[in-house]
This record gives C-alpha cells, structure tokens and sequence, in this order.
C-alpha cells in the first residue's frame, strides 16, 4: 500500500452554520464546496488549506455516525484520510496483516471510493479512512 498524502480531516460539530460564520470572520475563509451525504447523514462544508481539505461535518439525523460520535465524545477531530494508490490492493494488504477493518469493500461517494479501515478506539479516537480517486461534488 501506498499512502501518497493526507487528503482530509474532519471534524464533527453541532451547528455547521455557526462553524462557517466563525471561520469566514476570524480567518476569512469560505467553503470551498458544501454537500449533503444521504448515505453519511451529514451535512458538510469543505475548505481547502494547501492540498489537504478540511471538512466540518453536522449530523443529519440523530441515528447517524457523527451525532453518535458527539454524544459519546464531544465536538472535535472525527476522522483523517489517506488517499492511496490502489484501495482495494490496500484493503487486502491490511486483510493479510490480520487488522480489523469497518469496510471490507469500499464504498463510494462523490467520485471516490473510500473504506473506513481503523475504529476510532484503535487509533486515539480518530476513525481511519483510505479513499481512492478524485473527490468531485459535481458525481
């Protein structure tokens, strides 16, 4: 497997609205793209700082991965990923390694296939994610 760069961290927050308002007028910042995820159930806004993006993620229902991250730890870092080379090559390489994966198969969203690898327990309570391909809202 090869990791050729971080690609985005997340962070999961309450209010995505007051998120942005903080960030236009303490650092000038604008959302480079916003999207809703159905299949996530999240709302997000993404800023890109150099190469790497930085998303704000909100839940969109109260059953969804990120709210129950927030109830469990609180607002904060939710989740980094690596894009890699090959996906499907590096889910078998971790398969081979004995690590215990979310996804055994990658799903897709936007242009990118992606498989969450690391349950946040496993690495300081930050969820794990390899993604393939180009993230494009417009897919």
């Amino acid at each position: 497997m090869k990791i050729e760069k971080i690609d985005h961290i997340c962070f999961a927050v309450k209010d995505l609205e007051q998120t942005k308002r903080i960030y236009k007028e303490d650092f000038g910042l604008m959302p480079t793209c916003e999207y809703t995820a159905e299949s996530e159930k999240i709302k997000v806004a993404r800023y890109y700082i150099g190469e790497v993006a930085v998303e704000f993620m909100e839940s969109t229902a109260p059953d969804g991965e990120v709210a129950k991250f927030i109830d469990n730890r609180g607002e904060g870092a939710f989740l980094i990923s690596y894009k890699v080379d090959d996906l499907s090559k590096a889910i078998q390489e971790l398969k081979g390694k004995n690590v215990k994966l979310i996804d055994d198969k990658p799903r897709e969203l936007f242009g990118t296939r992606y498989a969450f690898v690391h349950h946040p327990n496993k690495l300081h309570g930050v969820l794990t994610e390899l993604l393939e391909g180009d993230f494009d809202i417009n897919k």
